[in-house]
């Protein structure tokens, strides 16, 4: 079935398995998420994830480890689509949004390639904001 938004739907993914407390989940793979999962992985909201092909399938796919803390509390509580296809949205390194008073990040999109809000404010760097996560 084809997608309209794919990394929407790849934010809906990780936040429907983490809220139904699943071990991992499967992604279809782009180069574009990709990127966001590193940010995400190094940011320590997820744990290890894998690239991997299918024999005879055309498409490959990542299998995202989801991160847990005690009491099995997951480690992403809301992971939330800002630019989306219908309604881009783009922001100078000045109005870059700070996330619950910084204990959230925002990904962007820039010309150095996909920032988190606090690289992107240090390379001074504006671009794209695809997604904020707490």
């Amino acid at each position: 079935m084809p997608v309209n938004d794919p990394v929407g739907d790849m934010l809906t993914r990780l936040r429907n398995a983490s809220r139904a407390r699943h071990d991992k989940v499967v992604i279809p793979h782009s180069k574009l998420k990709l990127e966001v999962i590193k940010v995400l992985k190094d940011e320590g909201y997820i744990g290890e994830f894998v690239v991997h092909t299918q024999d005879g399938s055309p498409q490959s796919e990542i299998t995202v480890q989801l991160k847990y803390g005690p009491d099995r509390a997951p480690a992403i509580t809301g992971i939330r689509r800002v630019s989306k296809p219908g309604l881009r949205r783009y922001v100078g390194v000045n109005d870059i949004p700070q996330v619950l008073g910084g204990m959230g990040i925002s990904i962007l999109s820039t010309s150095r390639g996909i920032l988190v809000d606090s690289e992107a404010r240090k390379q001074k760097a504006g671009g794209e904001l695809l997604c904020t996560v707490y």
